[in-house]
């Protein structure tokens, strides 16, 4: 974790129907690099949950589709909000905030924020928000494209985005168009915060797959990218640019995890021609994807060139389907998904029981987690490997 932990806290306004993405990647990559983050909603409770969107763009529609995502679970009371104790405010996007900007209590906490001058981030429709509370007219200000005309009509110097990756900074005011931007929008808020990155000359290979879990992949591969890293996703039998479908994997009553249809996560790099000698590291999502992927030669001569070479690996929930695979926990302490027990016992693995399902432990250069909502522990594990650190 970053070294002065806790040394900096950020509110970050969630609602009903905030887009997935950019609720969770930044709430867990914050955490991950030490900053607190407590997640609030009007009108729910520490415990409560908040639904929340998959919105994807598709070149066959005119506007983004929207499907459920996972179940987005707040930490901290609205009612009990103290401006004074925060350095940053964060605000996701998706439909939230189309009935967010109509709360008179919501408008008057971010006037509390511009005011102060302390930072604030916000993405996507997130900023129908600052429009509505009066705080953007005379800035530089981007977003989706959507929210031009109220952005505009707020009196706010509108920046078109060149791709749904831009990412504007003016002053203590960070704006995103989407999620895509997430690493240019996280790091931009960390610097406001007072944050400065050190050792992120690295190269990060993830081995990907079809329903692979949708914040398996995308938390660590943005949050990665955000410190600064050269991160390159691949899955054999694909091209860069060629998408895997994701699945997201949520605990919802049943005796097991239920399954949705999660984002498309493009690939930017080719499976059979990157240098693996090259890269510093090897992150392996979880989800279903490994079920599949362990029973590939290549996958199984990459995974072991890494852990042969002591580079650092970090692999989460279902990944370590693919580690017990390639025989290379024999004398290793390991965690994974409870389910996974089976494999990284048959493996000669030593079980590390997830108690509670967050907990994360490195044995060497292996970092091995159990599930999704260990991802600040399980990033800050792979950080500390590789020498990254975030202080203030």
């Amino acid at each position: 974790m970053a070294a002065n932990a806790a040394s900096r806290r950020v509110l970050m306004l969630c609602g009903d129907y905030v887009e997935d993405y950019e609720a969770m990647v930044p709430f867990q990559a914050l955490q991950a690099y030490g900053i607190a983050v407590d997640a609030v909603c009007p009108g729910k409770k520490a415990g409560e949950i908040c639904r929340t969107a998959v919105h994807e763009i598709s070149p066959h529609h005119q506007t983004y589709s929207e499907s459920r995502g996972h179940n987005f679970v707040l930490n901290a009371a609205f009612d009990e909000i103290e401006v004074s104790k925060y350095n940053g405010l964060l605000i996701p996007g998706g439909r939230a905030p189309e009935y967010l900007a109509m709360d008179e209590s919501v408008l008057k906490l971010v006037r509390e924020f511009s005011n102060s001058g302390k930072a604030i981030a916000s993405i996507c429709h997130g900023q129908l928000i600052l429009a509505a509370a009066g705080v953007v007219k005379g800035r530089k200000c981007t977003a989706y494209s959507a929210v031009r005309p109220a952005m505009i009509a707020a009196g706010c110097y509108w920046i078109e985005a060149e791709t749904m990756a831009t990412c504007v900074r003016d002053g203590n005011l960070v704006t995103g168009a989407t999620y895509d931007g997430h690493p240019e929008f996280i790091r931009l808020f960390v610097e406001e915060l007072g944050g400065t990155i050190r050792g992120s000359n690295k190269k990060i290979l993830f081995l990907c797959g079809d329903f692979m879990e949708d914040y398996e992949v995308m938390v660590p591969f943005q949050s990665l990218g955000a410190l600064g890293c050269k991160v390159d996703a691949v899955c054999p039998n694909k091209n860069a640019g060629d998408l895997c479908p994701t699945a997201i994997h949520d605990f919802e009553g049943d005796q097991t995890y239920s399954e949705k249809i999660g984002h498309n996560f493009a690939l930017n790099e080719q499976f059979d021609s990157v240098d693996i000698s090259s890269y510093d590291a090897l992150v392996i999502p979880g989800g279903r994807a490994p079920e599949y992927l362990a029973l590939d030669e290549k996958v199984i001569d990459l995974v072991k060139h890494f852990m042969d070479t002591k580079k650092p690996v970090a692999s989460i929930c279902h990944g370590q389907q693919i580690l017990s695979a390639a025989g290379v926990l024999k004398g290793r302490k390991c965690t994974a998904y409870p389910a996974v027990k089976l494999n990284v016992v048959l493996g000669g693995g030593t079980w590390l029981e997830p108690d509670p399902i967050h907990r994360c432990f490195t044995d060497e250069n292996l970092v091995t987690g159990a599930a999704w909502p260990g991802h600040p522990e399980f990033i800050s594990q792979l950080m500390a490997l590789l020498g990254i650190t975030v202080s203030f």
